[in-house]
């Protein structure tokens, strides 16, 4: 953490900072607050921290009830509807079909199943036996195994290719039940980064989502993973990839937003630099996201994404009053980067509103001066 940094929150803001407990496949730090007498983020009627939920970055009521149902019931029917009325290339349904994914491995992963018991997750199985020709249990299920991939196996080993083959050969299945659905081959993603596709390899699988969904945000946060330096690219390549697409974003797309991604995948995993985060690289990809944040329509499912990576790094750069304005748009739900690469995602993005809302205050803000 910076000395300047470090400097404002104790003379300040009153918190005393602990510098870095790095996240697990990034650059993700924690801060602590630990004086008592800190700024209350109640006052600002923000969610405890307890009650934050941290499946979705943002709120999709309909999803929310469709899993409670599934999980309470085991019964798939309620998913399979969701997803057939869900619009094929918006971004709406990858969020979902991710959701029901990573509901079926959570579930797995807390009941294995045994001689007594049937395995967590079954409703996901139960659901390709009986309907092998839905379109949106066969994405569900081969996202379930990308998932299931990177959460169970170690990347490189046996175990993890095969899961990952797996993968590929559902992502074909789905692919030809659902031609124009861009889903099938933007879980693929996930699966050419795991099993290193060479980049002609990978540039034709793009392509192909590009032909269906050229402006699908969710479809360039995933391929950017893949240009990263820690994956298959290089800092060069992946601000290259962000770059241009940005530069060739639609009005109102969220795509403008995508350089400040590449400079969140690429943070030093020490900054002894003072001003980083006040830096020309990182004003430029922060301004890039504003403008994509009040560019976009108020009801794009990918806007809480940005908006909690703005949180993030306007936090950083000491920017209270734009973090505000940030947090009572996104506060609530919180699945997304970067707390999701925290332990503990809640803990994680309460401590950065408690530094922004300390920050606001210390610098003449209040409740009554905060717009909504």
């Amino acid at each position: 953490m910076e000395i300047l940094w470090v400097l404002i929150a104790l003379l300040m803001i009153g918190f005393v900072v602990v510098p870095f407990m790095r996240r697990r496949r990034g650059m993700n730090e924690q801060v602590h607050p630990g004086h008592p007498d800190a700024a209350d983020p109640a006052n600002y009627g923000f969610v405890r921290q307890e009650e934050l939920d941290v499946r979705m970055p943002g709120p999709d009521q309909d999803l929310l009830d469709v899993l409670d149902l599934v999980q309470r019931t085991q019964d798939y029917k309620a998913a399979s509807q969701l997803l057939a009325g869900t619009g094929a290339e918006g971004e709406q349904r990858w969020q979902r079909v991710q959701a029901f994914a990573g509901a079926a491995s959570l579930e797995l992963q807390q009941r294995p199943g045994g001689v007594s018991e049937s395995p967590g997750g079954q409703w996901l199985r139960v659901w390709r036996t009986e309907q092998p020709k839905d379109a949106g249990g066969a994405a569900v299920h081969a996202e379930f195994l990308v998932q299931q991939a990177w959460r169970t196996a170690t990347p490189g080993t046996d175990e993890f290719r095969i899961i990952m083959e797996e993968a590929k050969s559902a992502c074909g299945e789905a692919a030809l039940l659902a031609p124009g659905d861009p889903i099938p081959y933007i879980v693929e993603l996930s699966v050419a980064r795991g099993l290193a596709y060479s980049r002609p390899e990978f540039e034709q699988l793009w392509l192909k989502i590009l032909d269906r969904a050229p402006s699908h945000m969710g479809a360039h946060l995933a391929a950017l993973h893949y240009w990263c330096e820690k994956w298959h690219g290089s800092r060069q390549l992946a601000y290259e990839f962000a770059e241009a697409a940005a530069a060739r974003a639609p009005q109102g797309s969220l795509l403008a937003a995508m350089p400040l991604f590449a400079v969140f995948e690429h943070l030093p995993e020490v900054n002894l630099v003072s001003g980083f985060y006040q830096s020309e690289v990182v004003t430029k990809a922060i301004h890039g996201a504003l403008y994509a944040v009040h560019a976009a329509r108020p009801d794009d499912p990918m806007l809480a994404h940005v908006r909690h990576l703005l949180v993030f790094f306007l936090v950083r750069g000491e920017r209270w009053a734009e973090a505000m304005d940030q947090l009572i748009h996104v506060d609530g739900h919180i699945g997304a980067l970067p707390w999701t690469l925290s332990p503990d995602p809640a803990a994680e993005f309460a401590v950065y509103r408690a530094l922004a809302v300390a920050g606001y205050e210390a610098n003449g803000g209040s409740p009554a001066t905060l717009p909504h």
